[in-house]
């Protein structure tokens, strides 16, 4: 089977944005890469990535090719644009020309400045997984996509390159919201599992040290087990810590049996 260049482009660029299962992840850094290779595969002066959370922007990323514009062209749709008009229907705004868009006072504030950077068209496609939205990921373009396919030759499978365009740019985003969802439920495993050993190693911890303290004092476990409880309570410290205290012998044994409600100098 024959495979043309831009596929193998899109294909390595694919794997690369659902790749995040690693340390020292950056989201940023995961954006800005899906972006160049928008504007690589889709000939595009410039691409940007809008996070939305509850309808409401909350970070940027940018192509490195002209990233100065695409941010000031993603921080222009605060008040709307093609990114905020995706997310909330979750589908894609398609090609659309910035004047007409400005002649008929869509997107005012956005489409003023998109005039400004001579941006000639733009799409968005929405970031989502399994129904989740996160963000648009939008294009700008130097040109406005044929509809029709005329002149432009058409696809493979019949597709108009306006729809080809759009369907590349939804394909990376999707895999740019499985590389972003991917790693924060990875995060969120490590953490658990850090959090689940520390409680086992407490739990440990605790046992020694009443072990310890029972064997010491010649009272029953439970005994000294009230004992370390009391002591971590009127201090305010972890009861884990202040088991390991015990076993490192680095705490007061008077101070212990008083807590315990027992004479410093012997059992009673």
């Amino acid at each position: 089977m024959h495979h043309t260049t831009r596929e193998l482009r899109l294909a390595a660029a694919l794997v690369e944005a659902a790749d995040t299962l690693a340390d020292g992840f950056d989201a940023g850094d995961h954006l800005r890469r899906v972006s160049d290779h928008c504007v690589e595969l889709l000939a595009a002066r410039a691409a940007g990535i809008m996070l939305v959370d509850a309808g409401r922007a909350v970070s940027f990323a940018a192509s490195s090719r002209r990233e100065e514009m695409a941010l000031d062209l993603l921080q222009a749709q605060h008040t709307g644009g093609p990114c905020l008009d995706s997310y909330e229907s979750g589908e894609p705004v398609p090609p659309v020309s910035i004047r007409v868009a400005h002649a008929d006072a869509r997107w005012p504030e956005f489409t003023e400045r998109a005039l400004r950077h001579d941006i000639v068209a733009t799409f968005a496609v929405p970031l989502r997984r399994h129904g989740t939205l996160l963000g648009a990921l939008n294009v700008f373009v130097p040109t406005l996509p044929d509809r029709t396919g005329s002149p432009g030759p058409v696809a493979e499978g019949g597709t108009p390159p306006c729809e080809a365009e759009v369907l590349v740019a939804q394909v990376l985003a999707d895999a740019a919201a499985v590389g972003l969802r991917n790693h924060r439920e990875f995060t969120q495993y490590r953490t658990l599992s850090a959090q689940l050993q520390e409680a086992l190693s407490s739990r440990v911890r605790i046992e020694q040290a009443k072990g310890m303290l029972a064997e010491r004092w010649g009272v029953r476990a439970d005994d000294a087990f009230v004992a370390l409880r009391q002591f971590a309570r009127r201090h305010r410290l972890p009861l884990g810590e202040v088991a390991s205290a015990v076993i490192e012998r680095a705490v007061d044994d008077a101070a212990l049996r008083e807590a315990g409600g027992r004479p410093p100098g012997g059992l009673s």
